[in-house]
């Protein structure tokens, strides 16, 4: 029976004794449930971690200069990233990643910068050549890490002659002259970032980053590190189709719903679990585990007061919700759909053969995307959607990844995605027309309507008629006003709060969700304003257009002869 501080933190939030969010709660039953797992690959040495914890709080503060005890939820981050270890090489670590957020000035600087220290000056794996990087989206921001390591670190130097004589602070880098090691701030704009092998890599608010590139290269360097430890450490931000949310929340969140398995992955969020809870005072501890801290209770709730009040009285809660309380939401108050309302709609691909379709067209610029959705009518009124988007490369794919911050390749190589064949780069309606034949006729889809906006249809519709004639399929033009639309957004949107609607998980459907940003009439009437993000919305552009007519379906059940007389059918193969 365990009884270490960790073990003990992790029990008091399972029974209620410390108030904790839905996160931290399963957080912390993945850790008792670890330690009463039989043949785990991974054993718990808990005085390992008390040596770590001990040497972090030896370290000064860098307001006051003296030592600070760590609070309860600290020692158990600290505890389960320096007491688990893997059982056929137990000088291995467990956890090589971890994911951690908290609300705005709950000590993670703190916390992190002694973590670094740490390792800097004790690791044991391997015994030379440790590389710790602090990194983050900005150099200023990669900086403030390391200059809380550099104040730490001369507080401790000050203390210790044998350590002061064993450390070298050269510029922006601290080197370990007995191990060889170097502990840096990097960032995007250092440059010649590839080629580095890092043990310690800290993350510093990665919920800004607006790509992976520095992820990437950081995590292709411990390829042949087994012991490293990625650390990814930041406050929910505004950006939902940020990497920190779209890979690392969500899979963090899978991992704690038990959805999929990660071992060696470490996740653990402080945040409220619904919007309701920044009203009552006694459930900030769920986002602000600081409070825990006697000594500095007072002082940060009535600041968190202080704040709420000024937010509420200005009508301007958005900031606050993220910032401190941390819950990630979209970065405008007329969002089309809250994330965690479409993400609840998720579910597995559906069987589409032989099925009644409507299709929607959203026809791009020139140089931007084009999206072709489909959506499925179910029964008990509800609908799934799915669909495909056209790549236009006139810039270059690369250039138009990094410009829209969207990993078009992989999109592409994972089928959500075509890339025009044309060599100026333009969209090609030939491609277009081609996958919605042979959607129709490979699926044997009864499509019931082929929705379209009108903007530079003319060629998309004589070619397809110059082909597809015989099809006999009904288009119908969805003017792009209020008038049209209005209506089918509305139903869209409430079914969407319903489980009416149902999707695949598309990552461009999601990104154009997240996007969306709504618009109003003088009647209270909605649209989706192209005029914002106007390439990355196509997707939910074109479902809402094929929306407009599919809202009025009646469902009348598929046809099973139908589906059988296909698989007797010669056509039919694996």
């Amino acid at each position: 029976m365990f009884n270490d501080p960790g073990t003990q933190y992790a029990r008091r939030v399972v029974n209620g004794d410390i108030i904790a969010g839905k996160k931290v709660i399963k957080a912390c039953k993945r850790h008792l449930n670890d330690l009463e797992k039989e043949n785990f690959d991974y054993v718990y040495l808990p005085e390992r971690a008390e040596i770590a914890v001990k040497f972090m709080e030896i370290l000064p503060d860098i307001s006051t200069g003296k030592p600070v005890k760590l609070a309860q939820f600290q020692k158990f981050i600290v505890y389960s990233l320096f007491g688990w270890y893997r059982k056929d090489n137990n000088d291995l670590r467990r956890f090589n990643k971890a994911l951690i957020s908290m609300a705005r000035k709950n000590g993670k600087s703190a916390l992190i910068s002694g973590i670094a220290i740490f390792e800097f000056l004790a690791g044991k794996h391997p015994i030379q050549n440790r590389q710790i990087y602090c990194t983050a989206q900005s150099r200023e921001q990669a900086s403030i890490v390391f200059n809380m390591v550099v104040q730490r670190l001369d507080g401790l130097l000050a203390q210790s002659e044998q350590i002061r004589n064993s450390v070298r602070k050269v510029r922006n880098e601290i080197n370990h002259n007995p191990s060889y090691s170097v502990l840096k701030p990097l960032s995007k704009e250092t440059g010649g970032i590839n080629g580095f092998a890092p043990t310690l890599s800290i993350l510093d608010e990665y919920g800004a980053s607006k790509d992976n590139s520095m992820m990437e290269v950081l995590e292709s360097g411990v390829i042949l590190q087994p012991n490293a430890l990625t650390l990814i450490i930041s406050t929910a931000y505004f950006d939902l189709n940020s990497p920190m949310y779209t890979e690392e929340y969500i899979h963090g969140e899978k991992i704690l719903n038990e959805k999929i398995v990660d071992d060696n992955y470490f996740v653990l969020v402080y945040e409220q679990d619904d919007e309701d809870e920044i009203y009552d005072q006694g459930l900030w501890i769920k986002s602000n585990p600081l409070i825990e801290v006697e000594s500095i209770k007072e002082t940060l709730i009535r600041n968190l007061k202080r704040k709420l009040n000024e937010a509420v009285e200005k009508n301007s809660l958005l900031g606050t919700i993220v910032k401190n309380f941390n819950m990630w939401k979209q970065g405008a108050e007329n969002s089309f759909l809250p994330d965690k309302e479409w993400r609840a709609c998720e579910t597995d691909p559906i069987n589409i053969y032989g099925r009644d379709a409507f299709l929607g067209l959203d026809l791009s610029r020139i140089g931007d995307l084009t999206a072709l959705y489909f959506i499925y009518p179910l029964e008990n009124q509800k609908f799934y959607v799915d669909g495909h988007s056209f790549v236009a490369t006139v810039e270059g794919l690369e250039a138009k990844s990094k410009r829209d911050k969207i990993d078009y390749q992989m999109l592409i190589s994972k089928g959500y995605a075509t890339q025009t064949n044309l060599q100026s780069g333009f969209i090609n309606v030939d491609q277009v027309i081609e996958y919605a034949a042979h959607m129709i006729i490979n699926y044997n889809l009864n499509v019931q309507a082929f929705c379209y906006d009108s903007w530079h249809i003319a060629n998309f519709l004589s070619e397809w008629e110059k082909r597809y004639s015989d099809l006999d399929i009904p288009f119908i033009e969805v003017p792009q006003n209020y008038k049209y639309l209005s209506e089918p957004i509305k139903q869209f949107r409430l079914g969407v709060y319903e489980r009416k609607i149902l999707h695949s998980n598309n990552p461009l459907l999601n990104i154009a969700v997240n996007n969306a940003i709504m618009k109003y009439d003088n009647n209270a009437n909605i649209m989706l304003d192209k005029q914002k993000n106007r390439e990355k919305i196509d997707p939910i552009v074109a479902t809402i257009t094929a929306f407009a007519e599919a809202k009025d379906y009646e469902y009348q059940g598929m046809d099973i002869k139908q589906i059988e007389a296909y698989i007797l059918s010669d056509d039919f193969g694996f």
